[in-house]
């Protein structure tokens, strides 16, 4: 495993394709000039021994060095170590609706980033407790199986969006009956499924029959309303730019709004609680209560636990790219004239 130090020191890394456009349009100008000066075929013979390649190639060596100093002051290190440790928690897994009518804006930025923004602070307040997430509109996608690697499930929250799933709807039944085969526990007394929705269930299927099944397995369930009640129309965007709002069959403008008797509903039945996840803070702050009255599960976990610094070698090929880099003149050299292998001639 892989970790780094000093993450910001990559933003160094913005410096090379700066460089780059300001080397391309510096060779640009320099043409340009040259021409009022000269035609190519007199400006070859002023300057026999001026290598077209070589000007390219100091720069290359000099990004490689830079971008190697960036690593090395972010300073890389690997696991050497892996040993298994014994940790207490509760198995959670959160069921996050990526349908379209969670683009709507009635609260902000939108419904969907804000269920991502309520998963993320809820991670950062569990301490070993072992968690999951699903996607689900029209159907049910495992996005993420039950782990402890919080910095893993937090990537795979941000790269969810509404077209990861073609069919669309919003099948609650079915994130339901897929959470139920997320616990791998069978000592696990604790099972928790938080399902993030804005309510509109389209499901063909029964929630009631999957909420049974899930309880007999002793999960709870647990849900949070994202939206207002008031509704909102559903943006459709390209690269940000508002286009159109959605629109039925009869060209009227959709707008959804936030059902809370059906999560209500659910939760009665799933022998949890309802949440408004309006207010993020308040809202993870009750969760975080409900979970600390939990009782917790000892199981053992694997992680490394010795790293060792790396930074050392990319320093070391930084230092000698720097260096080459002095010693690379514009001009041709001789034995590589001989050759010809750049078609200098």
């Amino acid at each position: 495993m892989i970790q780094l130090d000093e993450k910001t020191y990559l933003y160094l890394l913005f410096i090379i394709p700066v460089v780059i456009v300001f080397f391309v349009l510096l060779q640009i100008w320099k043409k340009r000039t040259q021409r009022k000066f000269a035609d190519l075929a007199l400006l070859k013979r002023l300057t026999p021994d001026k290598s077209d390649f070589k000007a390219t190639l100091k720069l290359i060596v000099l990004l490689l060095g830079v971008a190697s100093l960036a690593l090395a002051l972010a300073n890389p290190k690997i696991g050497t170590k892996l040993e298994t440790v014994k940790r207490e928690g509760v198995d959670i897994v959160f069921a996050v609706d990526v349908s379209k009518s969670m683009l709507a804006e009635d609260i902000a930025p939108n419904r969907l980033e804000k269920s991502k923004r309520l998963v993320s602070e809820i991670i950062n307040q569990l301490a070993s407790d072992r968690i999951g997430i699903i996607a689900y509109a029209g159907q049910a996608f495992p996005q993420l199986p039950i782990t402890t690697d919080y910095g893993a499930a937090k990537m795979f929250l941000q790269s969810m969006n509404t077209d990861m799933l073609s069919s669309q709807g919003t099948a609650i039944d079915q994130a339901i009956a897929l959470a139920s085969t997320y616990y791998n526990d069978d000592e696990q007394t604790n099972r928790v499924l938080f399902i993030l929705s804005d309510g509109e269930d389209h499901s063909e299927g029964s929630i009631t029959q999957a909420i049974e099944d899930a309880t007999k397995e002793g999960i709870r369930v647990f849900t949070i309303g994202v939206g207002k009640t008031k509704g909102a129309p559903i943006p459709i965007k390209r690269r940000g730019v508002l286009e159109t709002l959605k629109k039925d069959s009869n060209g009227e403008v959709v707008i959804t709004k936030l059902v809370e008797e059906t999560l209500i509903d659910i939760a009665n039945q799933g022998n949890g609680e309802y949440i408004n996840g309006e207010n993020t803070e308040t809202a993870v702050a009750f969760i975080k209560e409900r979970l600390n009255e939990m009782d917790k599960k000892e199981f053992e976990a694997k992680q490394f636990a010795e790293y060792k610094d790396q930074f050392q070698w990319f320093l070391a090929i930084a230092l000698l790219l720097l260096f080459l880099d002095l010693f690379i003149l514009d001009r041709k050299t001789k034995w590589l004239k001989k050759l010809n292998l750049f078609n200098e001639r």
